[in-house]
């Protein structure tokens, strides 16, 4: 007895869902946060995406989270968490510039620090009932020049902002990563 081998449309049918299995596992791996890993904290009401293999660090007195590349160890992410009155809401503050500016003088390139900061762009958007302001600097140090990203926000009473930074030299290389994350920063 002969075994019938199999017909011209089976083989069509595998190769075809081999095809789409394919294109379906590329089209993952080049999605926006491909390479980006979840940070919830449920409690103070924030989350955000970071770059894979990033790891947190402790910084006394400072942010309320810190994540840094193993790699080059000065590109960063923070939040930092500031009280505002409760009944203030983002754009009680100011325009996106107005903020921007504020947040360059005080939190970027503070007096006595070393630093100038430039806001090069400053944009809001609205996501699930919230206001973020988007804000790019140019940011010069005695010895370097970095770029940050930030998205700012208001809730429960709290100023919240993401940071993320990097040599200026390495800006084209993260610039698309970074918008990923600055752009993924929502509060409760």
């Amino acid at each position: 007895m002969q075994v019938p081998s199999p017909s011209r449309s089976v083989w069509k049918r595998l190769a075809i869902v081999l095809v789409l299995t394919v294109v379906v596992a590329l089209q993952a791996c080049s999605s926006p946060a491909s390479g980006l890993k979840a940070y919830i904290d449920a409690t103070k009401g924030y989350r955000f995406l970071y770059p894979i293999g990033w790891v947190a660090v402790k910084v006394a007195g400072g942010p309320d989270v810190v994540f840094r590349d193993l790699i080059q160890e000065t590109e960063n992410v923070s939040v930092v968490i500031n009280p505002v009155p409760s009944n203030k809401t983002l754009t009680d503050l100011g325009s996106p510039t107005d903020v921007g500016y504020r947040l360059s003088k005080s939190a970027i390139a503070p007096p006595g620090s070393g630093r100038t900061a430039e806001l090069v762009n400053a944009e809001s958007r609205e996501a699930n009932g919230k206001t973020y302001y988007f804000l790019e600097y140019a940011v010069k140090l005695p010895n370097q020049e970095r770029h940050n990203l930030a998205s700012v926000a208001v809730s429960r009473g709290q100023l919240y902002t993401l940071n993320v930074s990097a040599l200026e030299g390495r800006w084209d290389k993260v610039k698309s990563m970074f918008e990923t994350v600055v752009k993924s920063f929502s509060v409760d």
